[in-house]
């Protein structure tokens, strides 16, 4: 049977006195500025105001980006109940952070499909064109899923939705995505990924009910390991970038409020997730762009020529992994922000556990495309990236059973014709 993402493929200033008025302003600034030291502290008065004015409009900026206030209100709040509403027995009501982001949208189907209530937080940023996020968004619309528009650092908007709903779980996507743009942005990367995490778990454990929470940590937390495959025991205290340094510190923020207020926490490290819906920035999605543009396209490559490999895994099999984390999480132990006893923590990897190389993921995009890439090889500068990437899903095939089913040649394939559907190309041209 069709998945719902298989299902939704395809939608789609008078001369005279000057003389005058200019010797008497001269006599005016003359005595107002009699001496050096005085003029030089008019000037830092005047820097100081400059400075104060700037970092006033800076903070009411930075407010205004991320704390909206389009929110509240009693169709609001009726909007909010009956998405959370749960149609099935002993189902669940989940909060889905970043639920207009690639995953996000994915897992929210999923839940909506089996009868679980949603209700979905997004704060639509332009770190990629929103206007994917806004497609996305009508697609969960059509399924009668609402999607609150606000800032997971919000916590009175945080406070008013458990206030609403006693969400049984929170399935927490949200976050600031991409390695390389750590390096033009960080702080957007400590806003999201920490400041927003605590603030979220702030909220969460003083619910009563505590929610049960499973959410997204990330393979780039195993960094400069050399070891493979990556097991969940290996270490993961050398990060090679500052998005891994936030998701290795979400790790152990969970950790302690698992340890302080018995949340239940389940973190999931995904693999490189690819897919119909998917986020722009990544190489498969730039890739198929540019070669049906004709553009060329930057091949990165490690260390004497070797080719970096990464472990593709499917969106359907992530998904799959995020369902199973919810159904197997143990109920948070805390009430009211007080820990009762010791509650559930756990990580595991979800990848397909087989690796493939960046020119061989060129190689099946230029069949299905039916076109040949204009390959640029460069060395991988040092920007966070890292050569390889291998999951060991031992643990989630044994505890979640977590069985990835879509080889990368499959994936691509369903990746390309929603993208030829998505842009208007006639699909029936390309794909094999």
């Amino acid at each position: 049977m069709p998945s719902l993402a298989e299902e939704e493929l395809f939608l789609t200033s008078k001369p005279g006195k000057s003389k005058d008025k200019s010797h008497t302003m001269h006599r005016h600034f003359h005595r107002c500025f009699a001496s050096t030291s005085t003029m030089f502290l008019w000037a830092l008065f005047l820097v100081a105001l400059t400075a104060s004015y700037l970092s006033f409009q800076s903070f009411v900026d930075n407010s205004s980006k991320y704390l909206s206030t389009a929110w509240g209100g009693i169709q609001w709040e009726k909007q909010v109940r009956a998405s959370a509403q749960i149609h099935r027995t002993n189902g669940f009501s989940v909060l889905v952070t970043g639920a207009a982001g690639f995953v996000g949208t994915h897992v929210s189907l999923a839940l909506k499909k089996r009868g679980d209530g949603i209700v979905g937080l997004d704060n639509f940023n332009n770190y990629y064109d929103p206007t994917l996020k806004k497609a996305r968004k009508s697609i969960l619309n059509s399924h009668n899923i609402f999607i609150v528009e606000g800032d997971i650092n919000d916590a009175r908007m945080l406070a008013k939705l458990f206030d609403i709903v006693a969400f049984t779980h929170v399935m927490h996507l949200a976050a600031q995505a991409g390695v390389r743009y750590a390096m033009k942005n960080p702080n957007s990367y400590v806003h999201s990924n920490i400041a927003g995490l605590v603030t979220l778990l702030e909220e969460c454990k003083n619910a009563n009910p505590q929610p049960a929470i499973v959410w997204a940590s990330s393979s780039s937390v195993y960094g400069l390991n050399e070891k493979v495959p990556f097991s969940e025991s290996d270490r993961t205290d050398q990060p090679a970038s500052l998005y891994a340094a936030t998701k290795k510190a979400g790790e152990e923020i969970t950790h302690t409020y698992n340890h302080i207020y018995g949340l239940s926490v389940t973190g999931l490290r995904f693999f490189t997730v690819y897919g119909p819906w998917g986020r722009p920035d990544m190489a498969y999605f730039s890739f198929t762009r540019n070669i049906l543009q004709g553009k060329p396209i930057t091949i990165y490559r490690g260390k004497n020529r070797v080719d970096l490999a990464r472990d593709f895994t499917y969106i359907d099999d992530i998904v799959k992994g995020c369902m199973a984390s919810l159904d197997t999480a143990k109920n948070s132990t805390g009430s009211g922000g007080k820990k009762q006893g010791p509650a559930q923590y756990r990580i595991f990897n979800l990848g397909n556990t087989s690796p493939v190389t960046v020119p061989m993921m060129v190689g099946i995009l230029e069949k299905h495309l039916k076109n040949k890439a204009k390959k640029n090889f460069i060395e991988m500068p040092g920007n966070g990236d890292v050569p390889f990437t291998h999951a060991n899903i031992s643990s989630a095939r044994t505890e979640l059973g977590y069985k990835p089913t879509t080889d990368l040649q499959t994936g691509l394939k369903k990746f390309v014709r929603w993208y030829l559907s998505y842009s208007g190309y006639n699909h029936d041209k390309f794909v094999m």
